[in-house]
């Protein structure tokens, strides 16, 4: 049996490439045709939970299938269909236009509208086919059916058809609900006989109810009601409204903060205990759901647009903190998950699920996130209130994380069902040596190091404002114990870069890789070799001209197209991009930057989770890897931190400044940015690159301009 942690198949492609379309919806997700149609036996479906709740929706018309014609989506959860009836070979032109608008949001509303262009009153047959498998999730991205120990069973009413799932004492269901009714109802094929007047139309509205437990889920959009007062309709609209707008003289920047903010919009997610508490999920299709590591990167980056979104991220995570000791699962006494499933424990709030905590740098990212939305001035009552599950983040890395107690957290798993790499480089082939072997775990990574680091930063920093001078002193002495020697164990003085980690005989994993940009960002690494770094980072080796490889092209196991040796992702870009800035190597960051906004500007906008690492020289446009998951959570929010770094902004609100130094990449002009939040205030920041004006800045806060080097933060 597949173990959902460790899930290895090869998905389809996804979002609007190819054949396919996604749509988004919290925990609901639809793959489909470019008609519409969800077919059987493919990895598509209408999901919920985890779980294919709909895994056929074809529709016919006279027994031809529909030739997709268009698509219009205005939102992530919405789109409409525009077909015809497939023509015979010697038919002339169909009369006929038929249009599916789709809603998504806890199940699925569908208008089907049928139009007459005929100057004559046309009989036309719908066949609708339906069926439904209850698959898991990860069983359809590997091209598995549903549970073969389970059994489906199907019921027709007088208004509605139910499909059931049982196994053992675990039930699923859909209800699938028709207004108006089908004339005929044989199998898995409702048929609706209708005369559509001359010049004229026909509806009908389909309602797909998910039940879990025997408790029907009514659809968030429901047949009959305005499509605009739905839930999901009023919470992007309320984003769209909140969130900062952008102008600039660069057409393709600003389409990609677009892109990023409306993206960032649809991998929400809703707690119902917290209905205003949003966090967010990892990534479209495959991974709607809570990460860790993922979701804390992505609130960091997204700071600078809505640091709400980040304050929710960590309450939530503070909920589901580990309490005890559970070598199936990898919980322990403060460890932050790595990954919520919905599955067969429905007491679980956001809907019930699963949890798997098996990742080493979600726990010091956590403390990082809370030190960084202090300094960005959330209410100091949030803080407080989140100060135990802080405390006890730390007591996981000094006990649990560190077990041999070398002063190195390191991770290796505790069964062979968990992930056997879990810092962010997680397949199983991610970490190597230059000479192209395997590391095997335990390992101590590198970038665990520097968010450690971060984070004993990030407690220093609250316990000197919250008037704890012991507490101050405690964590900047361990910070600084762990950065002396840190510089001392990874720094590999022969090649002038960071080891990847050190392995279980403490040597240093010796391969050349994007980590090293993320010690640049938690400023861990000693000034005086960040040059070196840096040179490295930019190098024809570590650039590809699309960003930043994460393994050299120089090392052994090198190969653009993989997932972890030699790909790009635009997360690990951006982040080696801020840790450039941080260091003052400025036109080496925006060199960075612009390599990525290119390959951004070349899909259209969004990037991927990942892309290949092939030269710029040789190929002159990014190729996406066949998997990656697009919209994908940090990809989305790579671009906000991007835009952060140009801005050079650094809040210091409990020291009562905020640090810019804007800089501008070739071809912009003017950078513009409105209703920054910050304190609880909007704040607006205008630049051409050399003047800036800051406005609205809340009470008692100085605009500081300049560049704020590492050692000006009076509580760093």
């Amino acid at each position: 049996m597949s173990d959902q942690w460790n899930a290895t198949g090869v998905s389809e492609s996804i979002g609007f490439m190819g054949n396919l379309v996604t749509l988004v919806e919290e925990s609901t997700f639809s793959i489909s045709e470019r008609n519409g149609d969800v077919v059987a036996g493919a990895a598509q479906g209408l999901f919920f939970r985890d779980s294919r709740v709909i895994s056929c929706y074809e529709m016919r018309v006279n027994e031809d299938r529909l030739e997709g014609l268009g698509i219009s989506s205005g939102a992530p959860f919405s789109a409409t269909f525009v077909s015809r009836p497939l023509p015979r070979p010697g038919d002339t032109a169909s009369t006929l236009l038929i249009t599916r608008s789709r809603y998504l949001g806890d199940g699925m509303r569908e208008d089907v509208e049928i139009q007459n262009f005929n100057h004559e009153a046309t009989y036309c047959s719908l066949d609708i086919f339906l069926n439904a498998d209850f698959a898991n999730l990860f069983a359809v991205k590997e091209g598995r059916g549903g549970d073969p120990d389970g059994e489906v069973t199907y019921d027709t009413g007088s208004d509605q058809v139910v499909f059931s799932f049982r196994r053992g004492g675990f039930s699923r269901g859909v209800r699938v609900k028709f207004y108006p009714l089908p004339t005929q109802i044989a199998n898995e094929l409702y048929r609706f006989e209708v005369i559509v007047p001359p010049a004229g139309r026909w509806n009908l509205c389909l309602e797909i109810h998910p039940v879990m437990e025997g408790k029907d889920i009514p659809p968030r959009y429901l047949c009959g009601s305005p499509i605009e007062i739905a839930a999901p309709s009023e919470r992007l609209a309320a984003w769209r409204r909140n969130v900062p707008q952008i102008e600039t003289g660069s057409e393709s920047f600003s389409r990609t903060i677009g892109r990023s903010v409306e993206d960032l919009g649809a991998l929400r997610l809703f707690d119902p205990d917290f209905p205003d508490r949003a966090v967010v999920a990892a990534g479209a299709p495959w991974f709607m759901t809570v990460f860790g590591r993922d979701s804390l990167i992505t609130a960091w980056m997204s700071l600078v647009f809505d640091p709400d979104l980040a304050l929710g991220v960590v309450q939530t995570l503070a909920r589901f903190q580990g309490r005890e000791v559970n070598a199936r699962t990898e919980e322990e006494p403060g460890r932050i998950l790595h990954e919520m499933r919905f599955g067969e424990a429905p007491s679980l709030s956001l809907g019930g699920g699963s949890i798997y905590y098996g990742t080493v740098d979600a726990t010091p990212l956590f403390v990082m996130l809370v030190g960084e939305l202090f300094r960005w001035g959330v209410a100091k009552e949030a803080i407080e209130e989140i100060m135990p599950n802080v405390d006890r983040a730390i007591d996981w890395i000094e006990r649990f994380g560190d077990k041999d107690q070398d002063g190195y957290v390191e991770y290796q798993r505790q069964t062979d069902r968990g992930l056997r790499n879990q810092g962010w480089k997680d397949s199983w082939d991610g970490i190597r040596y230059a000479d192209g072997r395997v590391a095997d775990p335990p390992i101590a990574l590198c970038e665990v190091q520097a968010y450690v680091y971060g984070a004993y930063k990030a407690r220093a920093r609250i316990a000197k404002a919250f008037g704890d001078d012991d507490l101050w002193d405690l964590y900047r002495g361990k910070a600084s114990a762990l950065k002396e020697r840190f510089n001392r164990d990874f720094w590999l003085e022969d090649r002038g870069w960071l080891a990847i980690g050190l392995d279980e005989g403490k040597q240093p994993i010796d391969s050349l890789t994007s980590n090293m940009g993320h010690c640049l960002w938690t400023g861990i690494l000693d000034e005086d070799r960040a040059g070196e770094v840096a040179k490295k980072l930019t190098s024809p080796e570590m650039a590809s001209g699309w960003g930043i490889r994460t393994l050299a092209s120089s090392m052994g196991g090198y190969n653009p197209l993989s997932y972890h040796c030699g790909s790009v992702w635009p997360h690990d870009t951006a982040i080696g991009a801020a840790g450039l800035m941080r260091y003052g190597f400025t036109e080496q960051s925006v060199s960075i930057i612009k390599s990525l906004m290119d390959a951004a500007n070349h899909m259209g906008g969004r990037l991927p989770e990942l892309y290949s690492g092939l030269s710029r020289s040789d190929l002159e446009t990014p190729i996406p890897y066949p998997t990656s998951c697009s919209p994908q959570a940090w990809a989305s929010a790579s671009p906000l931190l991007c835009l952060r770094s140009l801005l050079g902004m650094e809040p210091l609100v409990p020291s009562g400044e905020v640090w810019m130094h804007p800089v501008l990449m070739e071809g912009m002009g003017y950078l513009k940015v409105s209703g920054i939040p910050l304190a609880g205030a909007k704040i607006t920041v205008e630049t051409d690159g050399k003047d800036t004006e800051v406005s609205g800045l809340p009470p008692g806060i100085k605009y500081r301009q300049g560049f704020r080097l590492l050692g000006q933060d009076p509580l760093a």
